[in-house]
């Protein structure tokens, strides 16, 4: 494969089981350099580690600008991140190198609308409660009053961006009982309104803050939907909404969640993501008994991480090769 000859990839975290023993194993002609600490890769080693290489495979822990496009130098072909969102990644510049920029599309659907789910069932039911109460010896004697939840027989459930995920999300949720889905987006997407079935209804965003009995974060973080749930917004929901959020932790403005809280303007929350990552053990947000909140785990299972990173390498080979990367991140 002479045209994969003295190239070097750079790879910046240990990758789940299968697909590091194909890095161990090693390609033709390519020459691997990883970063193996059980850590995102500092900056300063990043910059360094990244000089001369022809593709960098990265997480969404990566910051990926001009700064690290100059280290690496202008034979850098592509960057494959293992991820869906590249929000992490300054595109205009990948562009106006035309370096080629390969995401990890559809494989972790599922794992997400999973745990966005758990995520719903946990906030409305209390479960953070519950298990802190046997934990901390404050289960009494049964009480036809004590921690009640909420159920979704008869609901109305907003969904924020009905793309894969959410339509995933609804497909799972339906099964509860929902009585209605109401969502917002880019567009109405009667497609996917029908492969999950029942009552849907494509609603502007006022109406789907104030009709939702529970709103699932499923969109992607872009310059218009930053901060889109802040102190406003939350203050226009219902008080016993339950929110939860699986997609990126800039979508909302947490020191407006955070006063929402305070003053019991919501039900309950449920977070995978926030800001920053890891959340700071201080924060305010782990003082609240109706916050569950989660480390990022929602494509967490060894089945969807595999598939990430085996489509991250086939990407970065595909791109130092010069051929179309099987998928890019604007198609």
């Amino acid at each position: 494969m002479t045209d994969l000859q003295r190239s070097k990839l750079l790879v910046t975290r240990t990758l789940p089981r299968l697909s590091q023993a194909r890095l161990d194993k090693g390609f033709d002609g390519v020459d691997i350099v990883q970063w193996k600490e059980d850590r995102a890769i500092p900056r300063q080693e990043f910059l360094k580690l990244a000089k001369g290489a022809d593709g960098i495979l990265c997480l969404l822990t990566d910051k990926i600008d001009a700064e690290l496009l100059d280290a690496a130098g202008p034979q850098l072909k592509v960057v494959s991140t293992m991820s869906v969102g590249y929000d992490h990644v300054t595109v205009s510049e990948l562009e106006a190198r035309k370096i080629a920029l390969g995401i990890t599309p559809g494989v972790l659907t599922e794992a997400t609308a999973d745990t966005t789910v758990l995520l719903v069932l946990s906030a409305a039911r209390r479960l953070r409660e519950g298990v802190d109460a046997v934990i901390q010896g404050k289960w009494g004697t049964w009480s036809p009053t004590w921690l009640l939840g909420s159920q979704l027989t008869d609901k109305t459930v907003g969904i924020v961006g009905l793309g894969r995920i959410g339509v995933a999300v609804a497909k799972r949720l339906k099964a509860f009982g929902v009585q209605k889905f109401v969502y917002h987006g880019t567009r109405p997407k009667k497609d996917a309104e029908k492969e999950v079935g029942g009552e849907f209804e494509f609603v502007d965003m006022d109406r789907l803050l104030k009709e939702s009995d529970v709103i699932c974060v499923c969109c992607a973080l872009t310059d218009k939907t930053k901060n889109m749930f802040n102190y406003e917004a939350f203050s226009k929901m219902k008080d016993t909404v339950v929110f939860v959020n699986t997609a990126r932790g800039g979508l909302v403005e947490q020191d407006g969640l955070i006063r929402a809280l305070r003053e019991g303007k919501l039900g309950s929350v449920g977070l995978d993501v926030t800001v920053p990552e890891p959340l700071p053990t201080d924060s305010e947000l782990l003082s609240f008994p109706n916050c569950i909140v989660l480390p990022h785990i929602g494509s967490g299972t060894l089945e969807t991480r595999t598939a990430m990173s085996e489509i991250a390498i086939e990407n970065v080979l595909s791109g130092i090769k010069g051929e179309r990367l099987p998928h890019p991140h604007d198609e």
